[in-house]
Order: structure tokens, then C-alpha cells, then sequence
């Protein structure tokens, strides 16, 4: 189930600012990812570049991501944030989330079609510059069957009090 984008003030600022944030992530050598630790999610091509965990910011990688940083501290209730890489051809399986009390964020920075995601019965594809929101609990999965790297920023925050689950097509 996926959410409008339009009901969390911060997102604005954020595809407002999406091509600093790509260009922060672009900048990034590729050896600073770690591989998805999770294997058999994703056998390989999956790999991240944490810059909050556990509601902590990792101050020796933000350092080099200043403009995302800056945006990830507007976040009422960041959990988790970090880029994310799946390489050409990678496929994430379906899978469930383990918390009930954050919803996902994705914010397209580098996107070839044909990749996408789909959350419950409902498949979307990335946009740069554009926030996908979606219900971690519900099964999901990913694929890039392009020839080029998908990136996005990924980020859990805090269901807002009293959220309701209405999602949109």
C-alpha cells in the first residue's frame, strides 16, 4: 500500500532539493556501500550507504552527505536513512518489514526504466525526484532490470499519531 507523498510536509523540501541529495550520493565511492546484510533477500547488487540508524545520525558518513543531512534533520521521527543501490539486473524478494510503527520512504535519485517495486497488489515505479511512501509491513519486493544502477534515498520515520491507513491508487 502506498501513500501520498503530499501528506508529509517534509517530502516537499526534499524533492525540492532531490538533485543535491543525487548528486551527494553520485559522489560516493562505490566501496563505502555495504552489501544488504540480509542475503536471502537479495543474493547481490543490493548495497547501502547508512547515514541514520536507530534514530542516531552516523556522523562519519554524513559528513560527506551535508545537504542530505541537513534534510534528514527535518524528518519528524527518522528511524533509519541511507542511500540505497541496486545494481542492474538485481531483484529483492518478497518480503515483510519488521516494524509496525515507521513507514518507508524511497526518493528516486537514479532511474532506468525497466525497475520498480510493488507493495501489496500495487506496483509503482521510481521517478527522480519523486517519493514513493508505502507500509514496510505489507509484502513487498524490488527489481532493476535496466542496464545502469537504481539509487534511491531510503528512509524510515515514525508514523505520524494517529495515522490512518488510507493509501492511494
Amino acid at each position: 500500500m502506498f501513500f501520498s507523498s503530499s501528506r508529509f510536509a517534509f517530502v516537499h523540501e526534499l524533492e525540492q532539493q532531490w538533485q543535491l541529495v543525487r548528486d551527494e550520493c553520485m559522489a560516493l565511492p562505490l566501496n563505502e556501500f555495504d552489501p544488504w546484510p540480509e542475503k536471502n533477500l537479495c543474493k547481490q547488487g543490493w548495497d547501502v550507504y547508512g547515514l541514520v540508524l536507530a534514530s542516531r545520525f552516523i556522523l562519519a558518513n554524513c559528513i560527506f552527505c551535508p545537504t542530505t543531512t541537513e534534510l534528514l534533520r527535518l524528518i519528524p521521527g527518522i528511524v533509519n536513512a541511507g542511500f540505497s543501490r541496486l545494481a542492474a539486473g538485481a531483484v529483492i524478494t518478497p518480503h515483510v518489514g519488521y516494524s509496525s510503527e515507521v513507514l518507508r520512504l524511497h526518493l528516486g535519485l537514479l532511474v532506468q526504466a525497466p525497475s520498480g517495486i510493488r507493495v501489496g497488489q500495487q506496483v509503482r515505479n521510481w521517478m527522480p525526484g519523486q517519493c514513493l511512501i508505502f507500509d514496510d509491513t505489507v509484502e513487498h519486493e524490488a527489481w532493476n532490470r535496466s542496464d545502469s544502477d537504481r539509487l534511491v534515498l531510503l528512509l524510515d520515520f515514525v508514523k505520524p499519531q494517529g495515522w490512518s491507513h488510507h493509501g492511494t491508487n
